[in-house]
């Protein structure tokens, strides 16, 4: 039922993650990702075989199997197409900034939506029923994901939203050499994930604020 509730929570994450995106630059005249139908809910045109399935399942088994425990559910979906362009002559700068934090505000507030249940539910007990576990887990695993996924996304790492919302600021302040470096260190934007992930710097880098946001959303 953890393994089930997680799955369900990784998907209902990433997937609006991606749809936020483009309904916000929808908002601003681009109809790239309505045109290829990538506002829909339907789970399936939105998996990666990469980021939906293999590297949950690496960063959720492998700890497992190393004796750590249960690792932690990361992923993403496919990503939503958008054109920028229109995007920024419609909106300007702001609009694409608008456009880049989408996806993490609406990770933030899933999050803290399903915290207020969270802290309402008491903890089940052996005899509970089956339906009220796995709701107690699901929303536990709605909290927790949408908590990593949206601190993750605001990290300044090439091709994460992060990285964007400071290359289109960058843009508006007259920056533009900062965007630049962004744009050419694109390419290294995996590599230098999996350095994080594999590394001791996860731990000060992405898993203690995401104890601090969990704590401050369940205090």
């Amino acid at each position: 039922m953890r393994i089930a509730a997680a799955v369900i929570a990784l998907a209902v994450a990433i997937i609006g993650h991606e749809i936020m995106h483009g309904w916000v630059a929808y908002r601003y005249g681009d109809t790239t990702a309505k045109n290829a139908g990538r506002l829909s809910i339907n789970p399936l045109i939105h998996i990666d075989p990469v980021g939906t399935i293999l590297v949950p399942l690496l960063m959720y088994f492998i700890p497992m199997l190393l004796g750590m425990g249960g690792g932690i559910l990361f992923g993403w979906a496919k990503p939503v197409p958008i054109n920028m362009r229109t995007v920024i002559n419609n909106g300007g700068y702001n609009a694409a900034m608008q456009v880049s934090l989408a996806g993490i505000a609406y990770n933030f507030a899933l999050a803290a939506l399903f915290s207020v249940f969270l802290t309402s539910m008491p903890a089940p007990l052996q005899g509970d029923s089956l339906l009220y576990i796995f709701a107690y887990l699901l929303v536990m695993q709605l909290v927790i994901i949408n908590v990593v996924l949206g601190v993750f996304n605001l990290l300044p790492i090439p091709q994460f939203d992060g990285a964007h919302f400071i290359m289109f600021l960058s843009m508006k302040l007259g920056y533009r050499n900062i965007a630049m470096w962004f744009e050419k260190m694109e390419p290294y934007g995996m590599m230098i994930v999996i350095i994080l992930l594999i590394t001791p710097l996860s731990e000060y880098i992405l898993f203690m604020p995401v104890q601090y946001v969990l704590r401050l959303l369940l205090s």
